[in-house]
């Protein structure tokens, strides 16, 4: 296996469209990274770059020790697995997962052993006879992991592969998906715009926004530690509360809520951060808190998500799903100032 890496690298387009902007990211030998982000953020570009499918406008591109920005596809060994699983439809599951290695030549003795290994990992062992007619959508999309593993390539790619499937299969196909990414040992970049799926999948998250790398670093230290305000509403399910603050001094304010912070000294703007689990129904006397007139109630398994209104923001809270709530309610929520975060109104930035 190897590492992949992207320095300084940029992607304009002859229309003039900036895909990527001098974006370094390091993707160690055998981790599993996901990079993620909003439609058109650049996260497939990225892929498309590594496995030479896009050329470079500036930068470089490197696997293992090699620089690959001139190596032609097939010879970067890099494997790819795609939203559209592309098999063939004539073909067997066998034949499918096969046809790469008969095309590069393989004996047939190698390629059985590699076939057989991937389709006992992936629990296709007893579908190796059937056409994909035959077959669940989570077992045709196994049968493309499976073409992919069996060329046991340096680097996997995988551009989206279970945005197709249902909720419930998409969540038994990632523990699939980690459970033999790890097995095999591979380095992997992992495409997606479900930050659930970048949360649970990777070592670690590259999240992108316009063509640029806002953060990296594993999942618990992007939601407890986002470095701007748009990484903090990106990930968590739901988003983080934003609320204006004023500054006077070294001190922000929010009106709705009795609370103050310490601010960095030339700050005139920020937004204060609460997700909604720093909201609790039962407040501490020691707590701040904050009041909130109740538009909406949803329950979702064990929890209860309360939407409403503090003055004129916008607030989401997660309380227990036994509370009785109405629309038009009032509720007085307290709010665990270690889980709060303070955003620069003009560029973003985390303050805390």
């Amino acid at each position: 296996m190897a590492s992949a890496s992207y320095i300084h690298v940029t992607k304009r387009y002859p229309d003039g469209d900036l895909a990527l902007h001098d974006v370094c990211l390091e993707v160690a030998d055998r981790e599993l990274m996901v990079i993620v982000g909003p439609s058109g953020c650049g996260k497939s570009t990225m892929l498309r770059v590594l496995a030479g499918l896009e050329p470079l406008t500036d930068g470089v591109i490197k696997i293992g020790d090699r620089v690959v920005n001139d190596v032609p596809t097939r010879n970067r060994d890099v494997s790819m697995v795609f939203q559209n699983y592309a098999l063939y439809p004539h073909m067997s599951v066998f034949d499918n997962m096969s046809f790469g290695l008969r095309m590069q030549g393989f004996p047939a003795p190698a390629i059985e052993e590699r076939v057989f290994r991937a389709a006992n990992a992936l629990g296709l062992g007893m579908l190796l006879g059937r056409k994909p007619h035959e077959l669940s959508g989570g077992e045709q999309q196994r049968v493309a992991l499976g073409r992919a593993i069996v060329k046991d390539p340096a680097v996997y790619i995988f551009d989206e592969p279970l945005s197709s499937v249902d909720a419930k299969l998409r969540a038994e196909m990632r523990v699939d998906l980690k459970r033999v990414q790890k097995g095999l040992g591979t380095t992997s970049l992992y495409v997606t715009h479900d930050q659930v799926e970048a949360m649970t999948l990777g070592d670690r998250i590259a999240v992108m926004k316009d063509g640029v790398l806002q953060q990296v670093g594993r999942p618990k230290e992007i939601y407890d530690h986002p470095a701007n305000q748009f990484v903090a509403g990106f990930i968590g399910t739901p988003a983080m509360n934003f609320i204006p603050v004023t500054v006077r001094g070294r001190r922000a304010k929010a009106k709705a809520i009795e609370l103050e912070l310490p601010c960095p000294s030339g700050v005139d703007r920020a937004v204060l951060g609460i997700r909604p689990e720093a909201l609790s129904l039962h407040p501490q006397p020691s707590l701040p808190t904050i009041e909130i007139k109740v538009d909406m109630a949803e329950r979702i398994g064990g929890d209860q998500l309360v939407y409403g209104t503090a003055g004129d923001d916008a607030i989401v809270a997660r309380v227990e799903s036994s509370l009785s709530v109405s629309r038009g309610d009032r509720m007085r929520l307290g709010v665990d100032v270690r889980l709060v975060h303070l955003f620069d109104a003009r560029d973003g930035q985390a303050y805390m």
